[in-house]
């Protein structure tokens, strides 16, 4: 039997989960739920329908995982709980410092109604969070350091989009290679979140837009930009379209740290990424995490849990015993 899949959003991660689905054969997206006219949004999946996302309670029953593919910002902090209610869910809510909340909301909403939900899924939060768990269980004396980029943040660029004035955007994370190199040699630096990051925008402004009030709210903006060294650009929207139409991303965690009775011998941890594009890679972590939250929902676990509460087997499509004999 088929994981019978639902969308909800079909922007830059719901286009890319489709095309994960597709890439499972264990898995079937059952229908796309959007805001928009469902005449005027074209699939790739035939045997799919296209629904107003109004209709989405019609589905209970019907799926086996809803997976919410809306803005950190304002979607999930009211869609997830809210969907919740009706059906198991995953979503990929990536503003670092509000998880606890967001997590107590959707646990509370999940736990009441029998349903199992999964949050803030893809790479970071994600199998970044899980690269520092492992690493620092390991190495429990040592540093933990996280370099994001060089890309385009889906996170922030969808931030930028929802501030006044603003007609679209693109965001850019910079790592600093030379705190990078510096963790690498075993220096174990001290760095603020400006030393290690550059966040630079380009922003297309809407007709009359104050550029000076534009670039204000996004460098003081909290949890986004308010920390970091930001640079803001403003350009046409057909440079935009021409020079930043791709959405390439990536990052490395590096654990520094120490071993023996004196700390004598110094080890480096370290998971990287390079990706092409940013949302299918995303989407296909939550697809791997799809599969998890079915076999789980059908084990009779409910409530919201996170990426460290799932384990590993319970990923792949392959069997327990396939795994040993294979990857062990």
């Amino acid at each position: 039997m088929s994981i019978r899949i639902g969308i909800v959003g079909y922007g830059n991660i719901g286009r890319g989960v489709e095309c994960a689905v597709l890439q499972n054969p264990d898995m079937e997206l059952k229908a796309v739920f959007t805001r928009r006219d469902p005449e005027n949004v074209s699939i790739l999946t035939d045997t799919a329908q296209v629904c107003r996302v109004d209709d989405i309670i019609k589905w209970q029953g019907e799926l086996d995982v809803v997976i919410l593919c809306g803005g950190s910002a304002t979607d999930l902090p009211v869609q997830t709980p809210e969907y919740a209610k009706y059906f198991n869910v995953i979503d990929t809510f990536d503003t670092h410092a509000k998880i606890p909340e967001h997590f107590a909301n959707v646990d509370k909403s999940a736990k009441e109604n029998g349903k199992l939900a999964l949050i803030s899924v893809g790479w970071d939060p994600g199998l970044f969070s899980i690269a520092r768990l492992y690493s620092s269980s390991v190495l429990p004396q040592g540093q933990d350091y996280t370099f994001w980029g060089y890309g385009v943040s889906q996170g922030h660029s969808d931030a930028i989009r929802r501030v006044e004035g603003v007609k679209d955007a693109k965001q850019y994370t910079v790592p600093i290679e030379e705190a990078i190199d510096a963790v690498r040699n075993g220096e174990n630096p001290t760095l603020t979140t400006a030393q290690k990051h550059i966040r630079e925008c380009f922003v297309v402004l809407e007709d009359g837009a104050d550029p000076v009030k534009v670039e204000e709210t996004i460098k003081n903006m909290p949890n986004y930009f308010a920390d970091y060294n930001t640079i803001v650009h403003f350009i046409s929207e057909d440079e935009l379209k021409e020079k930043h139409s791709e959405i390439p991303h990536g990052g490395v965690v590096l654990r520094s740290g120490v071993t023996g009775l004196n700390g004598e011998h110094h080890h480096v941890i370290e998971y990287k990424l390079k990706l092409d594009s940013n949302p299918e890679f995303t989407s296909s972590v939550v697809i791997a995490y799809a599969r998890a939250v079915y076999r789980l929902a059908n084990e009779g676990q409910t409530g919201c849990k996170t990426v460290f509460d799932i384990a590993p087997s319970y990923l792949s499509a392959l069997s327990g015993e396939e795994l040993r004999a294979t990857m062990l």
